[in-house]
This record gives C-alpha cells, structure tokens and sequence, in this order.
C-alpha cells in the first residue's frame, strides 16, 4: 500500500506542469548538439529530437510530440514556409519558430505570415534563445534585437492575440515600388524604369524617394544592393 507520504509526493508531481519539449529541424550537427546540451540543462525545457530535412516530419512530430519546433528558413526541401502554413493548420498547438543565420526581411515577413511564433538568429548567445522559447510558451513572440530593428509594427504588441498584421520594412512597399525596387536592383536607369512602367522619370524619383524614406536607405547603390541581398533580384 501507498502510504501517506507517497500519495503526497504522487500528488506533487501529477501538479508539476510538463516540460516544454523542444524539436529543431536544421542540418548543422554543431548547432544541433549545442542546443541539446544547453537545454538539457532548463529543467522546465527537454530536447525531444531532430531532423535534417524536412523529409518525413508530420511523422515524427506525431511520434515526438514537440511543443516548439526550431527549423532553419534554409533546410533542405520543401518551402519551408508553406510546411509552416501547413502545420498551424493541422497541429495549431505547435508553436514554430524560425532560427536562422539569415536576417532578412523577406524571411521575416514570410515566416511570420506563415505563423510562425518567432524568428531567432543563429548568432544569439544560447541563453538567449531559451528566453525566446520561454516568451513563446508564454505566448508571446520572440524576436532577436535585428529582426525587431528590421519591423515597423511589431514593438507594442507582444502577445499573438495583440500582435497586428506583421510587416517589416520591405513588407511597406506598394506593389509598384516593389517593381521599381526589383528593376533598380537590376541596374535599370530611372528614365528606362519610367518606359517600362509607362510614366515620367519624374514619378520614379518620387517612388525611389517613397523606397528610400521606407527602407531607411539613402543612396541609389545600397539601395541596389539590398535589392540583391533580399533576394528580388536574380544573379
């Protein structure tokens, strides 16, 4: 028979909340490893598993279970954010967030979007990545300092529910100054920018004035540049 002081102490630990299981899909071992070894040591948090690929993961989250799935933008296969579209549809108590070593505002705007809880770059100290878990299993979202200095309307909210329609700084443009942007970043001049989208160079100027004052960027080269780095522009 269970006496007094077992049936407590069962009592006790049926109390104590479950621990926050935590898979990452990524293909670096390094970062794999790192990550196991400092949340092994969160006794609120445990490393259930992970994947190299995103070949074969509705099975093994149904096998493992996560509450947080860390994946890499750049993990081999499909899109991954239109896996992470599909995950909130069908597991809508998995909480995604993006760790990657690529800031950029296209992944930002894209794994938002898609409905991830929050987007962490590789280059954070460990500690501080466990605190961005912790934030989303608050339900929160978590964002390293250079995404949140790359988002415009992120800083008030914090919670999901608050949180408005996510957008970063290349989230602002218009369509059209998205084309103008692509067309810069092409090496268009702005009096072949103005013939292609049928108006005066004068009204380019104005759109590459609107681009810049957006982007935070004041020169016509960066301006090419960032084009390139987002990813707009094939090279």
């Amino acid at each position: 028979m269970v006496g007094a002081r077992g049936r407590a102490r069962e009592a006790l630990l049926m109390e104590q909340p479950r621990a926050t299981r935590v898979m990452c899909v990524d293909d670096h071992g390094f970062l794999i490893e790192g990550l196991r070894a400092r949340i092994a040591l969160e006794p609120t948090m445990e490393f259930v598993g992970s994947l190299g690929t995103l070949e074969g993961l509705h099975a093994e989250i149904g096998r493992l279970e996560p509450d947080i799935l860390l994946v890499d933008v750049e993990i081999p296969g499909p899109d991954v954010f239109l896996v992470i579209s599909d995950l909130r549809r069908s597991r809508p108590g998995l909480r995604v967030v993006v760790l990657s070593a690529h800031v950029r505002d296209r992944y930002i705007d894209s794994a938002i979007s898609s409905g991830a809880r929050g987007y962490l770059a590789k280059t954070e100290d460990p500690t501080a990545i466990i605190d961005g878990l912790r934030r989303v299993m608050r339900g929160e979202f978590a964002f390293s300092p250079d995404v949140i200095s790359r988002v415009n309307h992120h800083r008030s909210a914090s919670t999901v529910e608050e949180m408005p329609k996510p957008s970063s700084r290349l989230g602002t443009l218009t369509p059209r100054e998205h084309q103008i942007l692509r067309m810069i970043g092409q090496g268009q001049s702005r009096t072949e920018i103005a013939r292609m989208i049928h108006r005066s160079p004068k009204t380019v100027d104005a759109h590459r004035a609107a681009i810049m004052e957006k982007l935070g960027i004041h020169d016509r080269v960066e301006l090419a540049r960032y084009a390139i780095r987002e990813g707009l522009v094939e090279i």
